[in-house]
């Protein structure tokens, strides 16, 4: 039997829910067969048409897309998938294509893949990927319930995305700032890694290296220290990673 245009791989029905969009049949059914190997559900199409309904019919946990999709553009593909979910996304591109690596990145493409690749490894990214979305749900579980933060005189109202100087002044925060700042509330005192704050914060959507965090620690130090070279409440654990290092008070709804 030929193999269809869409094609669903069904283990048990708890199994993380990967979406493949390719137009190549073989890589569709390469990766189709090796996720199913690995406990994994499957649904194969051949372009976006077809993802909406996908969506619409059950949970998708997760998106391999190919940027270079006959008569479509794989990059508004990305850039309407993530402003109407969070589901995390591949994208796959060829060798050659780095603005369109760059590009989808930006339009917030979690990670990316060139091709040819090997199964393992997007195995490996998809695994990854997955447990930084359980991780970002943890968080957000974290802040059911609670109206905000206050720490040395400053106050975060998470309902309202708004962070509060001591002299009363609201400091404005970009996305990833702000869920860099609320990544250290949720866990004062506590040592985190780059890999874990990456995870939490979703900083990689620019760059998908570690140093990005150093670089978005840097930026909020500026706006909430009062001196950048020496820094007391985001402190740095030389090796490891950063500390959020004064008492937080957590304020209930």
């Amino acid at each position: 039997m030929p193999y269809q245009q869409v094609q669903i791989h069904d283990t048990a029905t708890t199994a993380p829910h990967v979406l493949v969009v390719d137009d190549d049949a073989t890589i569709r059914k390469m990766v189709s067969d090796f996720l199913v190997e690995y406990d994994m559900r499957v649904t194969a199409v051949s372009s976006g048409r077809e993802i909406p309904e996908l969506l619409e019919r059950g949970a998708v946990d997760l998106i391999v897309l190919d940027l270079r999709l006959p008569g479509e553009d794989g990059l508004t593909i990305a850039q309407h998938l993530r402003a109407t979910s969070t589901i995390p996304i591949i994208i796959l591109t060829g060798r050659t294509d780095e603005s369109d690596r760059v590009m989808g990145l930006e339009l917030g493409a979690d990670d990316y893949l060139t091709k040819p690749f090997s199964p393992r490894e997007l195995l490996a990214r998809i695994r990854a990927l997955l447990r930084r979305a359980r991780m970002r749900l943890s968080a957000a579980d974290a802040v059911e319930g609670i109206r905000g933060y206050r720490f040395a005189g400053w106050q975060m109202n998470v309902r309202l995305r708004e962070l509060t100087s001591p002299q009363g002044r609201s400091v404005p925060l970009s996305i990833g700032e702000y869920n860099l700042l609320v990544a250290f509330l949720v866990a004062p005192q506590r040592i985190l890694g780059r890999e874990q704050l990456l995870d939490l914060s979703r900083v990689h959507n620019a760059e998908v290296f570690e140093r990005s965090v150093d670089v978005q620690v840097g930026r909020l130090r500026k706006k909430i220290e009062m001196d950048v070279a020496k820094p007391r409440l985001i402190v740095t654990e030389r090796g490891v990673g950063y500390r959020f290092a004064v008492p937080v008070e957590v304020v209930p709804v």
